[in-house]
């Protein structure tokens, strides 16, 4: 007999539910907070944003993009949410949350412009690779969320194995491609940057299929753009 075979004890199947209940209620509140932004579309997300350097930059570079920032730790998200009462901009949001449970809780017309991840964790031992934050299953989340041939993904480390890990976990995705022409869509130094000078960086561009470069314009983002021409690049 299978271990498939055993029914699912009752206390199993109870602890189950509750998670999933304690997730939907989650995701249910990030929505109502969600519903309260003026707007977002465009919108620019960095995912794991720490105590909210770079993206408070960002946002004052950039006012015509509704910068927001996502980190799963509570004192960094205090810390992120400070800097966005002194900086009082408009346009800029921190959430505390898993990565996954916010881009579910985004309404159904958003559209990324540009996405950052910089310097995650890298989990060096191997056995802790399945904990990485870059994987093909948040790349599937991320382009059902944006432009084809306009998103771009950004993505920094000092770690070479998770650098070549994601650069291939790109290269293999059929929404993604890799664009080492493309140069950084915004760019500042950051505590970690500072700190870790020998960083590599990547940048990828959502398409439509794989090995096809199809003409797919984004309003919401091209408009963005065009004001701020100085700060970005024109889609």
């Amino acid at each position: 007999m299978t271990s498939e075979s055993f029914p699912k004890s009752k206390d199993s199947s109870t602890a189950i539910e509750t998670i999933r209940v304690a997730r939907a209620v989650r995701v249910d509140a990030l929505r109502t907070r969600i519903s309260t932004m003026s707007n977002c579309v465009p919108l620019v997300l960095e995912i794991g944003c720490g105590h909210g350097h770079f993206l408070t930059a960002l946002a004052a570079a950039r006012p015509a993009f509704h910068c927001v920032g996502v980190d799963i730790i509570a004192k960094r998200i205090e810390s992120a949410l400070r800097k966005c009462e002194r900086a009082a901009l408009p346009n800029l949001n921190f959430f505390r949350s898993e990565v996954g449970e916010f881009l579910e809780a985004l309404p159904a017309n958003t559209q990324i412009a540009e996405i950052y991840v910089l310097f995650p964790d890298p989990w060096p031992k191997k056995r802790h690779h399945k904990n990485r934050l870059f994987q093909a299953s948040l790349l599937d989340h991320l382009a059902a969320l944006s432009a084809p041939m306009l998103t771009r993904l950004h993505f920094r480390t000092d770690h070479e194995g998770y650098f070549a890990h994601a650069s291939a976990t790109i290269a293999r995705h059929p929404r993604w491609r890799l664009t080492p022409e493309l140069p950084w869509a915004f760019d500042c130094e950051t505590i970690f940057s500072q700190r870790l000078p020998r960083h590599r960086s990547l940048t990828a561009l959502c398409v439509d299929k794989p090995d096809t470069l199809p003409v797919h314009r984004g309003n919401a983002i091209e408009n963005a753009s065009k004001k701020n021409v100085n700060n970005s690049f024109t889609f």
